[in-house]
């Protein structure tokens, strides 16, 4: 039997448990102890029931998704799960009653393993789940199957195509637990394995019929599953998948179910799209590790917190520490601007409310947290202030003298710019060590990303500490180097160029952003800008022309400054972009203004217009991404592709089922990315420039990742 996997007789019952730290992750070890554990107990006298439990602080979190790897053909595939499928009937086969003991989580495959008990008994606080969707694949190990049988095909296609975990009480409400041990979990198991022995009890979920009425039932969710999935999982195949693997099980013995299961994982785990979602899950615990950051640098455990400005971005960070049960100060000119902020914040939290998110009393606690201040008192007590005034170079400059002036000289001082340099805030705080950027996304309260700035003199346990933040926040921290827009606004500023020209050449603003949703951003680039404010950019371009920049190579169009000048600012103003209902509205509809400055802008630089594709417009954004990209890399501002493609899918929405615009840029070729790159310097102009590095990997025939990487 496995190391991983013990077997002991207890009150006459045979505990199994699980010890793979730190998930209990099923490795094929651990699905070797298990089958053999099974049948050991089945055939010992000793034993009149079995309890399957896990070690350590869960049951089973999932499968091991490196084993994932290793399948390269579909046929691979459909060998491995017929072994892993049989395993599970000979579980569910067993002679003796089976109870899963859960703690912790039950996902992915630790859930699948769980069904194949005969019962399931669960810690109060326990959580199960089928969140292989997320990694681009559907259950494979008859959680389609069997989940239905006892939860009901709407429970299970909403846990399978969502991928969100349940908590233990509902689980139990649903079919899917049998009890809830109040108490020791291993005794309550071992009871209840005797009680199920005693009255000579077994239940195999393979083995329980639906009645035509559920089946009809579930077909009906089926029906409307799949509606849903057509608004919320575009370009995606997996969500689609499992309804499929979840209808066969409606309308299809169970053995027959099942295989059409194993063929419907076989397709997916093979495909580009968990390819990326698993390359995502990996690089999401690549960020954390910088290369000059030793794991073992101090990182200071931050306990108070301050914010300068309460305008939107401020309010939402402080209500970021607030979230995190981190008190805050929250500061700005006068009383008249603070109760703005405290106000949006409080509307904020009252619609997280309405959402049955947060209870009144969860609100008021929280609010209670945070401490709206005109002056710098109380600044001398907390462990960082997070600087998120106007992006104005010298009036961010005059806050960091101040701040370092009423701060103890270990705070830690970071900036929100989104663009600035930090090492202009460093010099100015008299202590450039303690000084950082922090760029939270907007909105700072719900955006995962938090995009660290390093300066040249940041110390690394101020890098530390503010990965260690991040994480307390909610957080994905990654650090990149202090240039020009860092590296998200960098790259932006070249997605945005080609969506200004594409506009001037012919495209539409609705064509554009329906053409980037449809491949998979949240919102185009257009909304983006009409939600996040005009205003913003034309104050940071107001800057830029001010000291002789622009934010990237090439024509840049005069149209957002009109539409600033216009007082057209978005959403806010019930125009931008797009026409709004009223101010503040969400309700759009195109606005013929814009197709009128497309014109005159065309006809100002000579351009005749021309009807654009959809596929030249994906292309031409993804090709500025992943170009500029590869300078953003060959100049040392990411360590790693993988940390833009985090950066941009947690940023910017980039779909994650497309892995990033790295990662996206290996799925087509960079031989494909280069030429095309090329032929736009040819038709364009000299600001399509190839990045050095992108020429070096094509000549050297490697993508961004790995030789393999090309071409997936």
């Amino acid at each position: 039997m496995s190391d991983l996997v013990r077997y002991e007789i207890k009150d006459g019952v045979a505990v199994i448990t699980i010890d793979n730290p730190p998930v209990n992750a099923l490795s094929p070890p651990v699905w070797e102890g298990i089958d053999q554990a099974v049948a050991r107990a089945s055939a010992d006298p000793a034993a009149e029931a079995i309890v399957l439990i896990g070690a350590g602080t869960t049951f089973i979190a999932g499968a091991d998704i490196k084993v994932f790897d290793t399948l390269k053909t579909r046929e691979d595939s459909m060998t491995r799960s017929a072994g892993t499928h049989a395993l599970l009937k000979r579980m569910e086969d067993a002679s003796k009653p089976l109870v899963a003991a859960i703690h912790g989580n039950a996902l992915g495959g630790g859930l699948e393993v769980a069904q194949a008990c005969h019962f399931r008994v669960a810690t109060k606080d326990a959580k199960v789940g089928q969140p292989e969707v997320l990694l681009g694949i559907i259950p494979g190990a008859g959680g389609t199957q069997r989940l239905p049988r006892l939860a009901g095909a709407k429970i299970a296609l909403e846990m399978c195509t969502e991928g969100k975990p349940v908590a233990a009480a509902n689980a139990q409400a649903a079919g899917i637990i049998d009890h809830i041990v109040d108490g020791d979990l291993l005794a309550g198991a071992i009871a209840f394995a005797k009680s199920k022995a005693k009255a000579r009890e077994i239940r195999k979920a393979r083995e329980i019929s639906l009645t035509d009425a559920q089946k009809n039932a579930g077909l009906e969710a089926v029906a409307a599953a799949r509606a849903a999935l057509k608004k919320t999982a575009k370009g995606m195949n997996a969500p689609h998948a499992v309804v499929n693997a979840i209808e066969a099980g409606l309308q299809r013995p169970f053995d027959e179910g099942s295989v059409r299961e194993r063929e419907l994982f076989a397709e997916c785990v093979v495909s580009t799209e968990s390819k990326a979602l698993r390359h995502l899950f990996f690089a999401e615990r690549e960020v954390a590790k910088v290369p000059d950051i030793p794991k073992d640098t101090p990182a200071k455990d931050v306990k108070r917190a301050a914010v300068v400005g309460a305008g939107t971005m401020g309010g939402g960070i402080a209500m970021t520490y607030a979230n995190a049960g981190i008190p805050v100060l929250l500061k700005d000119v006068d009383q008249a601007a603070l109760d703005r902020g405290l106000a949006t914040i409080r509307r904020n939290y009252d619609v997280t409310m309405s959402k049955g998110k947060m209870t009144a009393e969860q609100v008021e606690k929280t609010m209670a947290l945070i401490t709206p201040t005109t002056s710098y008192d109380g600044f001398d007590q907390v462990d960082i202030v997070v600087e998120a005034v106007f992006e104005n170079m010298d009036l961010k400059r005059l806050t960091f003298a101040e701040l370092g002036k009423v701060t103890r000289p270990d705070a830690v001082l970071a900036s929100n710019s989104s663009t600035l340099d930090i090492d202009e805030f460093a010099r100015a705080s008299g202590r450039p060590r303690q000084v950082l950027g922090h760029h939270f996304f907007s909105p700072a309260n719900v955006m995962k990303l938090l995009e660290i700035v390093r300066g040249r003199e940041t110390s690394k346990d101020v890098i530390a500490t503010s990965l260690k933040l991040a994480k307390k926040l909610g957080k994905v921290g990654v650090v990149v180097g202090n240039c020009f827009g860092f590296v998200a606004n960098r790259m932006l500023a070249y997605y945005m160029r080609e969506a200004y020209l594409l506009l001037e050449e012919g495209a539409s603003v609705e064509q554009i952003d329906r053409v980037l949703t449809e491949f998979g951003l949240p919102v185009g680039p257009y909304g983006m800008q009409d939600i996040a404010g005009i205003d913003v950019g034309a104050r940071i371009r107001q800057y830029l022309k001010s000291i002789g920049k622009t934010r990237a190579e090439g024509p840049q169009s005069d149209i957002p400054d009109q539409l600033f000048e216009m007082g057209r600012y978005g959403q806010k103003t019930g125009a931008g972009w797009y026409k709004y209902d009223a101010p503040g509205s969400r309700n759009r509809t195109p606005d013929p203004l814009i197709e009128q400055l497309a014109e005159q802008a065309a006809a100002k630089r000579g351009i005749r217009r021309r009807p654009i594709a959809d596929e030249e417009i994906i292309a031409r954004i993804t090709t500025a991404l992943a170009n500029e990209g590869a300078r953003v890399l060959e100049e040392g501002y990411a360590a790693r592709a993988s940390d833009i493609d985090i950066i941009y899918a947690y940023g910017f929405g980039f779909p994650r089922h497309r892995g990033g615009p790295m990662f996206y840029a290996d799925t087509l070729g960079l031989d494909t990315v280069l030429t095309r790159v090329q032929e736009y310097r040819a038709r364009f102009g000299d600001y399509w420039e190839p990045a050095p590095l992108l020429e070096k990997l094509v000549a050297e025939g490697r993508g961004f990742y790995s030789d393999a990487a090309v071409n997936v």
